[in-house]
């Protein structure tokens, strides 16, 4: 340690080619085998950057090798919410599950890492061939740095701030939100809330707006409340007692974007006295263990993790190979009916 209690700085290639008495780019040739020095002078840059422990940055080494065979993984929601294993929330281990087989079929590797803007992260994570960033926020900074960088990188799903960046996949949010308020609708709904979350992601943002198209065209009055991912199942309770409680009339029924509010709905309907499916209707955007395995279980889109994880890793290796097939992918989603609905 040193004197300020700070660890010692790793040492840098221009320390062992000072100490060396050499350039910078006869220390790089020494130490990959290239250039025309001496075998004393390469020995002698040998003997220094050992002494010093000298270890090339991986990102400089990948680049010198033209590829790691690493791919990386950012999933932005888990970012987000300060949890990467949410309770009940199983479609980023379905996803990431399906990425690293996918890159395994490929002969490559998948890592997974947290914010790459963070200060703390592991310098090989700025190594990697490419990268895939889940559910990216408008201008995301994680997307920013690794464009600016010409890391070749897809989404999963699009940044609403760079509608010219195309290289990505999902379903198309504002089509399946108008799905299931039609489900809604053929129930008997006639006055819908929608629980938004507050990420500033193509995922709530079109849902919203698919929400708010879909209300005109049906005369209906738009009620939105957004609810932040983070707040779980007390922030889908929390928003059905001002819905349920409020002076406004009360909803008859009430799509939620995530599993998670959705469960919370349906636990506080329970509580006022409110039955499902009979005095509410319930639904959610995003399928998880709480919509199934609740009492009655929630319909629920099934935004096909697997599907997208794999689709997402060939795009990416699609990229890496050179192919310039303009995207985006649009994978449909599955709407599982249940019991919530009056269905199942």
């Amino acid at each position: 340690m040193s004197e300020q209690g700070l660890p010692p700085s790793r040492p840098t290639i221009r320390d062992v080619a000072r100490e060396a008495g050499v350039s910078v780019t006869t220390v790089s040739h020494a130490l990959n085998g290239k250039g025309t020095a001496s075998e004393a002078t390469r020995q002698r840059v040998l003997a220094v950057a050992d002494r010093l422990a000298y270890r090339a940055h991986p990102m400089a080494r990948g680049l010198r090798q033209g590829r790691t065979g690493v791919l990386g993984l950012d999933m932005r929601p888990l970012d987000a919410i300060g949890s990467y294993l949410p309770e009940g929330v199983d479609y980023f281990m379905r996803f990431a599950g399906a990425a690293a087989v996918t890159a395994l079929d490929h002969g490559l590797g998948l890592m997974l890492v947290p914010d790459l803007t963070r200060s703390d992260i592991p310098q090989y994570a700025h190594g990697v061939d490419g990268y895939v960033v889940g559910d990216p926020v408008r201008d995301d900074p994680v997307l920013t740095r690794l464009i600016d960088a010409s890391v070749p990188v897809v989404t999963v799903g699009r940044d609403p701030g760079r509608p010219t960046f195309t290289d990505w996949v999902g379903p198309d949010d504002v089509d399946e939100t108008k799905r299931v308020l039609d489900l809604l609708r053929s129930r008997g709904a006639e006055r819908i809330a929608f629980l938004a979350g507050t990420d500033d992601n193509a995922w709530n943002v079109d849902s919203e707006k698919g929400y708010r198209s879909w209300a005109r065209r049906h005369d209906m009055p738009a009620r939105v409340l957004h609810i932040p991912e983070a707040a779980a199942e007390e922030g889908g309770a929390d928003a059905a007692r001002r819905l349920l409680k409020g002076r406004q009339p009360r909803p008859d029924a009430v799509y939620c974007q995530t599993g998670r509010h959705a469960a919370g709905v349906l636990a506080e309907a329970r509580r006022l006295d409110v039955a499902v499916p009979r005095d509410l209707l319930i639904a959610a955007g995003s399928d998880a263990q709480q919509t199934r395995h609740a009492t009655p279980a929630i319909t629920a889109l099934d935004l096909m993790p697997e599907e997208t994880g794999k689709a997402a890793v060939e795009l990416l290796i699609a990229r890496l190979a050179g192919d310039t097939r303009p995207g985006p992918i649009v994978l449909p989603a599955e709407l599982r009916m249940r019991a919530s609905t009056g269905d199942g």
